[in-house]
This record gives C-alpha cells, structure tokens and sequence, in this order.
C-alpha cells in the first residue's frame, strides 16, 4: 500500500525519502533519516521501531546492506518493506515474504525504490529513472520521482498520504512536508506545491536556528 525512493545527493551528501500510501500519515510512521548517516524507508504492514534501528546501525559503521541483515531476524520481519541507503550511497532492499499484492523493487547506487499493492511491477524502475535523469535539488528529484510513480499507476489503489523529508548537516530534518490525509486531491500534488513555496526559505529556517542575528527577515506582517 506504499512506494517510495530513499535516496542521497552525491554533490552535497544530503539524504531524503518520497514516498506516498492509500493508507493516512504515511511519510510520520515510515520515513527515517539522519544527516551524514543514512535513510531508511519501514513500509508494509509498518514497524516504525525498524527505521531508527536501521540508522543506529549505520550510525555504528554498518553499510545499509549490514543494517538490514541485522534486522532480518526481527519478529514479524516477514511482513515488513525496508529500503536503506548509507553515506557511502550504498543502498539495499528487503520485502518480506508476506509483503502485501504487487511487490518491486530497485536499488542502485545513491537511490532505492520499492513498494507494495502496487499497480504494476514498473513502478520502482519508473521511479529510479526519474530520479537519475532529473537535476537540480535533491527535493525537486524525489518530487519527480513520485510524480513519475503516480504516472506510471502507482498503487493498485488511490493515493491519500504522501511525504518528503530532507536531512542536511543540522541535527534536524531541513524539510518534513506532508500531507497526511486527502480524500480528493493529490497528495503527491499538495507535497509538491508545498515543497515549491519551502524551497527558496529553507536555507534561511535552518540559518534562524544556527543564528537569528544573521538570519534574514522574517518576510511577515508586522515584521521590519
């Protein structure tokens, strides 16, 4: 009931995670990263306890593969999709043998991509593609990653929940948008036009927390 792409910018070493559900709130129970350590996406009948547990692994010198053979004998791992990528851009995948409906998966280097209830077995490749043929910000490819997804049918379903979050060189996520629940809209959409108005403030939110003296205006009413 989910597809989504971890991935990291080979230029700048950020890490970020699109990914999108039929299922609410999708992006807060399976999309984990930390800055210079790793990503890692927990779908599929979710266990949210896997992601942070996979990127305390890397965290200790576990490449994503290492990570993801260490929790493969969690309890119940044979309901769970996990995708990790590591600092080095080294990526690995496990769908579980009780993953649910149409199941696939891609890893390459620097991006992975998997999902379940799938409308097709494409979806991944679909994903991966985009991704390496777009430029520019990491957050503007994860976009065109999930807008390729849904254009090459997505889930077996409609979308209602969709995410991206973005870890940098801060100790919190540089962006987390989401749309949590849509009954008629896109989700992918809503991320999207979200992600457009965040992107040109995004240097500036993470420069009022390092520093405010320095920081630029605040762009508000009532602000001088």
């Amino acid at each position: 009931m989910t597809f989504s792409l971890v991935a990291r910018c080979m230029d700048t070493g950020m890490f970020g995670i699109a990914i999108s559900s039929s299922s609410p709130a999708v992006a807060a129970r399976c999309s984990w990263a930390k800055a210079a350590v790793g990503a890692v996406a927990s779908q599929n009948i979710t266990d949210p306890s896997l992601g942070p547990a996979a990127l305390q692994l890397m965290e200790q010198g576990a490449t994503a593969s290492d990570a993801l053979d260490q929790l493969s004998t969690t309890k119940h791992i044979e309901y769970r999709q996990l995708l990790a990528i590591d600092k080095h851009g080294t990526t690995s995948i496990y769908s579980g043998s009780n993953a649910l409906g149409t199941v696939a998966e891609l890893a390459t280097e620097n991006a992975a991509s998997a999902g379940n209830l799938l409308a097709s077995t494409s979806i991944p490749e679909a994903m991966i593609d985009a991704f390496h043929s777009a430029s520019g910000h990491l957050g503007d490819r994860l976009i065109t990653a999930l807008s390729a997804a849904l254009a090459a049918g997505g889930e077996a379903g409609p979308v209602h929940s969709a995410g991206l979050l973005l870890v940098d060189d801060v100790s919190w996520p540089v962006a987390e948008l989401r749309c949590d629940w849509s009954a008629s809209d896109c989700p992918i959409k809503n991320i999207s036009t979200a992600w457009e108005v965040y992107k040109p403030k995004l240097a500036d939110y993470t420069q009022r927390a390092l520093d405010p003296t320095r920081a630029p205006s605040y762009g508000v009413p009532g602000d001088e």
